[in-house]
């Protein structure tokens, strides 16, 4: 089976430890197309989907192999990897939340960020190849990969991208791309989910989760020169039933784990749609008249869980360690919807099966995924 001669791109949108569930579905469209190793010459992350967006574009000229290091990654995780999970470090934030409020008056101030997560900064320094990026576009296997944070300061999605000479910086309505070479930090700003990681510091701004400020998460992936457009989601769009009564007012945790699902998958929905709309407006146009509009049909493909993720993290929750469940739980983000601990289980039995479950998913498609990448 030939790869179609479009220009493909990979897009990763962010989930904190939902993101394992897209190297299942990677596993599985390699299993349909096991010849075809160079399949996305564009790759674009968001915060986790960042991380996953760089150990492939490491890997551009052999996706099976940068598939098979993801999947080591996500299976032998843990959370301490990412975020201190120490009863002193816990305790210590609680100390600070509790004193901000009692205590403001006297200048006591509440914590950067619910976690630390400088593990993670370390893990990432250890595993990632970041050289390998440049040389992937060098042989060109790699057009380009962009990576998206938001700052902080100036209320812009920045969309840093390593590309060929032939890609240009894009500047739109607060959202921008900027050429740079892509560093940890750049990582690190783009995976810090609001109130639970502490902003990254780049140049003399604060950056958060590349999710927050972008409004139009598919743009980078067509400045780089995208004609169609793989998107692996991370949460199933199944409607939720309206309730019957009246429910317990929503917790802080329920609301920050509302507002992720938000950042992560809502925009993208809605930009997807937008696409959808431009494309048959395009169809409608004679060859002069397309011309003169500047653009151009764009496919597009989602493949996101056919299941409910929560459910999943129901059953992995207990592995959450003690310390951490008991902040979630002071903060009202422990049980009945599970959002919130949804994107903090890094725990090997809960991304295993959200890696199993995104390659039955993968297998599940396997006539569309052939009719989209192949030819």
């Amino acid at each position: 089976m030939r790869l179609k001669k479009n220009k493909i791109a990979l897009m990763l949108p962010g989930g904190g430890a939902r993101g394992s569930y897209q190297v299942g579905v990677l596993k599985g469209i390699l299993e349909i197309l096991p010849d075809n190793t160079k399949i996305f010459p564009i790759i674009t992350g968001t915060s986790a989907g960042a991380i996953n967006a760089v150990v492939l574009a490491s890997y551009a000229h052999d996706l099976a192999l940068g598939v098979k290091r993801l999947e080591l990654f996500w299976t032998s995780i843990h959370c301490n990897d990412v975020y201190r999970t120490d009863a002193l470090m816990i305790t210590k934030t609680l100390s600070k939340v509790i004193g901000s409020i009692l205590f403001s008056k006297l200048g006591v101030k509440a914590p950067k960020s619910l976690l630390d997560n400088t593990p993670l900064k370390e893990l990432l320094t250890r595993e990632l190849h970041l050289p390998q990026i440049q040389e992937a576009i060098e042989k060109e296997v790699l057009q380009g990969l962009s990576i998206t944070a938001s700052s902080y300061d100036t209320s812009i999605a920045k969309s840093f991208y390593q590309a060929n000479s032939k890609i240009h910086s894009w500047n739109r309505t607060r959202r921008i791309g900027i050429p740079e070479k892509l560093s940890i930090e750049h990582i690190l700003a783009s995976a810090a989910l609001p109130f639970l990681f502490p902003a990254q510091l780049i140049g003399k701004e604060y950056y958060g989760d590349g999710g927050l400020r972008m409004s139009a998460p598919l743009s980078p992936a067509i400045h780089l020169g995208a004609e169609k457009i793989l998107v692996i989601g991370t949460r199933d769009e199944s409607p939720i039933p309206t309730p019957t009564e009246v429910p317990e007012y929503p917790s802080m945790g329920e609301l920050g784990g509302y507002m992720l699902d938000t950042i992560f998958m809502d925009t993208l929905m809605a930009d997807l749609s937008r696409l959808k709309r431009i494309n048959r407006t395009i169809n409608l146009l004679n060859d002069k008249q397309r011309k003169q509009t500047h653009l151009q049909h764009i496919d597009t493909m989602i493949i996101k869980p056919s299941l409910d993720v929560r459910d999943v993290t129901r059953e992995h929750a207990k592995d959450i360690p003690r310390p951490v469940r008991t902040l979630l739980k002071v903060i009202g983000g422990w049980g009945k919807d599970w959002r919130m601990p949804s994107y903090l289980l890094f725990e090997p039995g809960y991304t295993k099966a959200l890696i199993e479950l995104g390659y039955q998913d993968s297998l599940a498609k396997k006539d569309k995924i052939l009719a989209f990448l192949g030819d």
